[in-house]
């Protein structure tokens, strides 16, 4: 059996405050973390949780993915907005234009966000958190989709596109040009196998799909520090 996705975590200065963030803007609920961090289970259907953790390593750069965030009329739009913003959001020019239709903002720790207008069809069948868009090669959405078990629903002009079976937000990658990267990740995906899985035969079986173990900062946790095909990070923790 493969890994499921536990986690999208994110690296932070003040890991309580960025999740008060995120739970005022997404309606999720706290829980308890047992590695020393903060998280937040889903009320809708993302079927994975967010989770905080504490780093003093500075944000060097874009991050590698964001989350498109969907509307169902202007006015929920601005609704959206107004609430990330009194929450400690702020607007940031990336490039985009008005005629594109979303608005695109930073969390706290500099974390982008866009949310989007209404009519996204690509998003049509998504709840509130539609997106978990990424930068990245279609090699990378080969090996997630392999990673997870999770079908491609998109592949086409080098960008590719999964999700969960169960439903869920999509993850997607935008295909070349890909941003250098310029550091550690903030965000990364935490994988857990099964409950009677084997953590080093998961490691295996996702080098041979093409990742990498780095082994660094496991900080006595067992978890295994890997990097997809284009050196995103991400880990695997130990069964539970």
């Amino acid at each position: 059996m493969t890994s499921y996705l536990n986690a999208l975590t994110f690296d932070a200065y003040e890991p309580t405050l960025l999740a008060h963030f995120w739970a005022g803007l997404l309606g999720w609920e706290p829980v308890d973390d047992p590695h020393d961090g903060v998280a937040l289970l889903p009320t809708d259907d993302t079927g994975f949780r967010l989770r905080f953790l504490p780093v003093r390593e500075p944000k060097t750069g874009p991050n590698q993915m964001h989350f498109d965030l969907t509307s169902t009329s202007l006015e929920h739009q601005r609704q959206t907005v107004a609430t990330a913003l009194g929450l400690g959001a702020r607007h940031i020019d990336i490039g985009q234009t008005p005629e594109e239709g979303h608005v695109v903002l930073a969390d706290p720790e500099g974390n982008e966000l866009c949310v989007l207008g209404p009519g996204n069809t690509f998003l049509a069948d998504c709840g509130f958190v539609g997106a978990l868009a990424s930068d990245g090669t279609q090699e990378v959405g080969y090996f997630w989709s392999k990673a997870l078990g999770w079908p491609l629903v998109w592949d086409q002009d080098q960008e590719t596109a999964i999700r969960s079976p169960h439903g869920g937000p999509k993850v997607t990658w935008g295909g070349p040009p890909v941003m250098p990267k310029t550091g550690r990740n903030r965000l990364h995906f935490d994988l857990a196998p099964p409950a009677d899985g084997d953590q080093q035969a998961e490691i295996d079986r996702l080098v041979s799909l093409g990742a990498e173990r780095l082994d660094v900062g496991r900080n006595g946790t067992g978890t295994a520090v890997m990097a997809d095909p284009d050196g995103n990070e991400f880990c695997v923790l130990t069964p539970r």
